[in-house]
């Protein structure tokens, strides 16, 4: 590990753990090296949401990126880690922070290694100053965000609707990256197999066993977290009636999560192994894996109006999206026993005063550490005396 990353993550604080449960997640404290346009930032902070304001540019959503880092995954934007170090910086970046979790209080570090180190790209983790694998992060940090490039979830590809799912269905049993990870290598593996002409039937038949078995726990996990989430919908909506942010119907539709629903997991995992061999030479003539929970989607609909998500106005896909989220986040509180962090990047300026009102409600009755950015803080007014404000410019944040 570089030097750069031990001096960032600090020396083994887990002792800090049994000074206390919060009854809240935040960031406390949180160091940048050499991240995005960062060359070195900190920040010390309380349990408050935090609005960070500046011009275009500025650094805000770089910002966010790095909080999102404190969870299991890559982050909001999804980027290779190696993207993420600053222009001309010698080495790697790295984050370091303290942060309050339901375990209590525990330092966390993450970043990249420099390649002279021989440690490749990827991402190193330590907790309490112990090195463990970036998926044990859970444990301790739940984020969820909300930024401009999900404005297209409902019209865009599936591929974007499942990471969403995937994210709720993570958050309820991070074990399930296990299964994710393992249907995501084989299926890969046997799209290799098609590119190369292969035609062992050893090899593929090792590998589509894998992948069903992975297909039908992904799909079954899937179902019970919509099923999960659409319950907290609907007795929400019947306690609290209409809100700026409409409700939504929602489902998973897909072969698998179909076919469970009227046979036991046994079956449908035979029936997909089945299936994944009588359809070799079709895939290889597409080169691609044609069936399978890779090509699931998450449907949503407008639940006030009846009309699927496609459908409705930009604005009312806005409202339906935030309603999305802020149902995630009280799902994942009940289900932790404290709030997630909430990042939602240039929200303020999209919506009308009364929305934004009714979001800042949400966020303060949510009792969340919310990271939320703009250009412009008037538009933060409602919710400013809660909050902590800090000034982002070119990499310089004040306070």
């Amino acid at each position: 590990m570089s030097a750069l990353l031990s001096a960032a993550y600090g020396e083994d604080r887990s002792g800090a753990a049994a000074r206390g449960r919060p009854e809240r997640l935040y960031v406390a404290d949180l160091k940048l090296t050499d991240f995005r346009n960062y060359a070195r930032a900190h920040v010390r902070l309380d349990d408050r949401p935090v609005l960070l304001v500046g011009e275009n540019g500025a650094g805000k959503t770089n910002l966010l990126e790095a909080v999102s880092l404190l969870g299991a995954g890559q982050g909001l934007r999804g980027r290779p880690y190696g993207d993420l170090v600053r222009k001309d910086a010698p080495g790697g970046f790295a984050i370091a922070a303290r942060v309050m979790s339901r375990h209590g209080e525990v330092e966390i570090g993450t970043g990249s290694a420099p390649p002279e180190a021989g440690e490749g790209t990827g991402r190193v983790v330590r907790i309490s100053g112990k090195e463990q694998s970036a998926g044990a992060l859970a444990d301790y940090v739940s984020v969820i965000w909300l930024i401009p490039a999900m404005d297209g979830l409902f019209t865009g590809p599936g591929s974007e609707r499942r990471r969403f799912l995937d994210r709720l269905v993570l958050a309820i049993d991070p074990k399930m990256r296990g299964p994710l990870g393992r249907y995501d290598r084989a299926m890969r593996q046997r799209n290799r197999l098609f590119q190369m002409r292969e035609g062992s039937r050893t090899l593929f038949t090792g590998l589509e066993t894998e992948m069903a078995e992975a297909a039908v726990a992904i799909a079954a996990a899937r179902l019970d977290a919509v099923a999960r989430l659409a319950a907290l919908i609907e007795t929400t909506r019947r306690a609290r009636g209409d809100s700026p942010f409409p409700w939504a119907v929602i489902s998973v539709e897909g072969m698998l999560e179909n076919a469970l629903a009227m046979q036991s997991a046994t079956e449908v995992e035979d029936a997909h192994r089945a299936l994944l061999d009588a359809s070799r030479e079709r895939d290889r003539a597409a080169s691609r894996t044609l069936e399978g929970p890779h090509l699931s989607d998450f449907i949503v609909s407008h639940g006030p109006k009846e009309i699927p998500a496609p459908l409705c106005s930009s604005g009312e896909q806005k409202a339906l999206l935030i309603g999305l989220v802020l149902a995630k986040a009280e799902f994942i509180k009940a289900l932790q026993g404290v709030p997630p962090l909430i990042l939602l990047d240039e929200i303020a300026a999209h919506l009308d005063r009364a929305r934004r009102e009714a979001l800042f409600g949400e966020i303060l009755r949510l009792d969340t550490q919310a990271w939320m950015t703009g250009t412009d803080v008037a538009l933060f007014a409602p919710i400013a005396q809660d909050a902590q404000i800090l000034t982002v410019n070119q990499g310089i944040i004040r306070s």
